[in-house]
């Protein structure tokens, strides 16, 4: 609804009771058992032409690293192909509801973050691909990570439904919760340690050490906790610690200009685009050093760099992470024009998903790229699936928790009684994404083949170190 108008804010809106019963209609028009259907389109470009298309605007020498990050295991693979299934998503039926979507929502994309008044928080992390778009999008790609992660865990395809299950009912129900919570509390209602900590007492197999080993984890993860793992003292002064080719100084120029120039360009856009105060703040900070660094698995070959500034003294460091910010691969099918750039792009869907972001979120443009700007270290916990992170016991504990944030984020976004309406309080929603999950998960094992087969015959560049 515009807001141009005093008429756009005195005009009637429909009531939450009339708002459930127009999504309950929307079921006959996109029956809640369609979400079940996958079977691959005849016409479907095949993974690694997909692939291949994407690594032409990344940097060339990073790309044999994300393939490497890829090859690792089937779960890795479908973290990297968010363009894959973007594709295979946009042939099947949808229920067109509208919200903000993560764009790349899988069990790896939650962890723990810092609101500005520094209280710890559970949800989404990661938004490079976000862009407004029918919900069930988001709630596909996250019981499909569902299912592969369970086999990457070694477990059976019932433990995988089940964790299915308990997604879809806990984004249900808490759906069902936001669609008559008050809309200024709702955009205050966040997953915090108190209401997490009460959740685990709740759940009795909630493994409340291992909630609170993350927590602890999280909050230790600032700018002065990770100091002297990032820098060390050299004769020019603190410096950011060189680890090739993941983090490197030896970048001096981005297409032939210089990247002191790039970067200097970069942050003043940058301070454009955040409010007054936080500008006041930035300015205190002088820059003294940076360095090319590679992140994730998806993002990897996008330009990413890590600032290191100094405020009063060295003992007062900011990281700033500028990450470049390309076209999602939502983009062909669903609108971006209402965005400038690409990194206002994701920044306003981090704000809209996460409701109290980064106190240093914000975006710009230099001559060569756009990008995005937060905070490298500000009580940040990704969680992880497997090898020291999630593991059997507390995944289906945590499958509860993820569909919980991702109703949280939609509710926050779109319209919450609407969603409650079409999702309904039966099985059927979960039953319907069970299938979808099992059949996915088998198209995602045969394009992990068909690329690794690629990697072998040398039609794809792969790292041979362990990235």
């Amino acid at each position: 609804m515009a807001l141009n108008t005093l008429k756009s804010f005195i005009s009637p809106r429909p009531s939450a009771n009339e708002r459930l019963s127009t999504g309950k209609a929307l079921r006959k028009k996109s029956p809640r058992s369609s979400l079940a259907e996958f079977k691959p389109n005849t016409q479907r470009q095949d993974a690694i032409r997909i692939l291949s298309a994407q690594a032409e605007s990344r940097i060339a020498d990073l790309i044999p690293i994300r393939h490497a990050r890829m090859a690792a295991n089937p779960f890795a693979f479908y973290r990297g192909g968010a363009a894959l299934m973007a594709h295979d998503l946009s042939t099947l039926p949808s229920a067109r509801i509208s919200v903000q979507l993560c764009g790349d929502m899988h069990v790896s994309n939650f962890g723990f973050f810092s609101t500005t008044e520094r209280q710890l928080v559970f949800g989404i992390n990661d938004f490079d691909e976000t862009l407004p778009g029918h919900f069930d999008w988001d709630l596909k790609r996250l019981a499909a990570s569902a299912m592969i992660a369970a086999a990457y865990l070694g477990q059976d395809r019932i433990y995988g439904e089940n964790l299915v299950r308990l997604m879809t009912r806990s984004y249900r129900r808490h759906m069902c919760e936001y669609a008559t919570m008050p809309y200024v509390e709702l955009a205050r209602n966040y997953i915090d340690q108190p209401t997490l900590i009460a959740a685990a007492h709740r759940i009795k197999a909630f493994s409340q050490h291992f909630v609170g080993k993350q927590i602890n984890k999280a909050r230790k993860n600032t700018n002065q906790g990770v100091f002297d793992k990032l820098t060390h003292d050299t004769p020019s002064g603190r410096k950011i610690i060189d680890n090739p080719p993941l983090v490197t100084h030896r970048e001096n120029s981005v297409a032939g200009h210089n990247i002191v120039d790039i970067l200097d360009e970069g942050l003043k856009t940058y301070a454009r685009s955040l409010l007054s105060d936080r500008r006041h703040v930035l300015t205190r900070y002088r820059m003294a050093d940076w360095a090319r660094k590679v992140v994730g698995v998806g993002s990897v070959g996008t330009a990413c760099w890590v600032i290191y500034m100094e405020g009063l003294d060295d003992k007062d460091p900011l990281f700033l992470q500028f990450k470049e910010a390309q076209r999602s691969v939502l983009a062909p099918y669903f609108s971006d024009r209402a965005f400038r750039t690409q990194g206002e792009r994701v920044t306003h869907g981090q704000r809209l998903i996460q409701g109290a972001p980064d106190l240093f979120l914000g975006y710009g443009a230099t001559r060569e790229k756009q990008f995005y700007v937060r905070q490298l270290r500000d009580m940040k916990g990704g969680i992880a699936i497997g090898d020291g992170g999630i593991g059997v016991n507390e995944f289906p504990d945590y499958a509860r928790l993820f569909g919980w944030a991702l109703a949280n984020a939609h509710a926050r976004s779109g319209d919450p009684a609407l969603l409650a309406g079409y999702c309904g309080k039966t099985e059927q929603l979960d039953d319907a994404l069970v299938k979808f999950s099992v059949a996915y998960s088998e198209q995602n094992a045969a394009d992990y083949d068909q690329f690794i087969k690629a990697i072998r015959s040398g039609k794809l560049p792969c790292a041979t170190e362990n990235f």
